[in-house]
């Protein structure tokens, strides 16, 4: 079940704060906060319990538990963050398997053109005691994936809310 679509417009607009609280987070610090990621995990939880008994909430459990080991894989070889790991799982709580695809694939393409624009930002001539204190544009820096995360969710929940 695509919880966006089958609860409350203040459940909706909760996750939607949150997600863009983990954005500037990370935009900012490049961490996502524990407390974040457990507000959407809680939430989306709180969703399911709103949304009623569905028979077709395994499908929301099982793109939770895959989209967390993946992750944990790919954290392990240093190919994602932590926080991003948590992030994108507790998200992909609220989708069902086809929800969960479109998020995945919105957040992927987000996330491309987010890395594309943080190289042609980091190539830019910035004063040095900007480049020192805006971490986004030190040449080893991470890419802030909360801010893909976000948008990928937002894009694939109008479309889910479109189809239902």
């Amino acid at each position: 079940m695509n919880l966006l679509s089958s609860v409350p417009e203040w459940l909706v607009w909760s996750l939607l704060a949150l997600l863009a609280l983990a954005a500037l987070q990370d935009s900012v610090m490049l961490k996502i906060s524990n407390y974040i990621v457990a507000a959407v995990l809680v939430l989306g939880i709180v969703a399911a319990f709103v949304a009623g008994p569905r028979v077709d909430l395994w499908e929301n459990g099982l793109v939770f538990v895959i989209a967390l080991a993946i992750g944990t894989f790919l954290f392990g070889r240093g190919m994602l963050g932590g926080g991003d790991v948590k992030l994108f799982a507790a998200t992909v709580l609220w989708f069902n398997l086809n929800g969960a695809l479109r998020f995945l694939i919105w957040t992927a393409i987000a996330g491309g053109a987010l890395a594309i624009l943080i190289i042609v930002l980091r190539t830019l001539p910035w004063p040095n005691a900007l480049r020192s204190r805006v971490r986004v544009l030190q040449a080893k820096a991470g890419i802030p994936y909360g801010i893909a995360i976000a948008a990928g969710a937002i894009i694939a929940g109008l479309q889910v809310s479109k189809v239902a």
